[in-house]
């Protein structure tokens, strides 16, 4: 638990550096962006959904007025689950580079053996962070709908899912460029992994702090990682 404390101030502490800096406005600038784009489509795709199931004037007086309202909530409930998935598959673009530029300050021996992943390497790694998040964030969302009644329990539901998930996406983005140079599994423990998933997934779910997180967990990861590694 020390070890996570420490990683995480490391990881706080060089959000700061010019470098790493850099990296987090870039990643948020593509965030913000590509959440924008997904936004809107969704919002229209809904309104016309609602439309083509009857939902117009012709039905009734005012329908267009309640089928906008509705998009409008559905699309806010959608952005919540959206965000940490664009948000982690943008980071996951951008891994290698905050890897490197912590590595580059604190772990230079480690910095000289590790492979520098291409950018097709990048892509399929961010994808595949995307989809798994997309694909148990949908699976969790019957259940979610199921807890809302107890007022905490579709977020305590989410939290868990994600954590899981982060925990694990921030270990692989790091150990992928030391995996060849280094024996047996990363070093990380479960518990410690799903602790650190669980402080990047919580601060995902506050207002900007979200911009942060993604980068502050790929950084701490990186500190954890080489502070466990023998």
């Amino acid at each position: 638990m020390g070890s996570l404390a420490t990683s995480l101030g490391l990881g706080l502490r060089q959000l700061f550096d010019g470098a790493v800096l850099r990296i987090l406005l870039k990643s948020i600038a593509v965030t913000i962006v590509l959440f924008a784009i997904v936004a809107t489509g969704g919002w229209f795709l809904l309104d016309w959904l609602l439309a083509r199931g009857g939902l117009d004037e012709s039905l009734f007086t005012g329908a267009g007025a309640l089928r906008g309202a509705l998009s409008f909530i559905i699309a806010l409930v959608g952005l919540w689950l959206t965000w940490r998935i664009v948000a982690m598959g943008v980071i996951q673009f951008y891994a290698d580079d905050v890897v490197q530029a912590v590595e580059a300050r604190y772990y230079p021996q480690a910095a000289e053996t590790a492979r520098d992943l291409s950018l097709a390497q990048q892509s399929r790694a961010a994808l595949s962070s995307a989809g798994r998040a997309l694909l148990a964030n949908l699976v969790a969302m019957p259940f979610a709908l199921v807890l809302l009644f107890t007022g905490v329990g579709t977020f305590a539901l989410f939290l868990l899912v994600n954590a899981f998930l982060l925990g694990r996406e921030l270990q692989d983005m790091v150990w992928l460029r030391h995996s060849k140079t280094k024996q047996g599994g990363a070093p990380i423990g479960r518990g410690e992994r799903f602790l650190l998933g669980g402080v990047v997934a919580a601060m995902l779910a506050v207002p900007f702090l979200n911009f942060l997180a993604p980068v502050l967990g790929a950084a701490s990861a990186t500190h954890l990682l080489h502070r466990k590694s023998p």
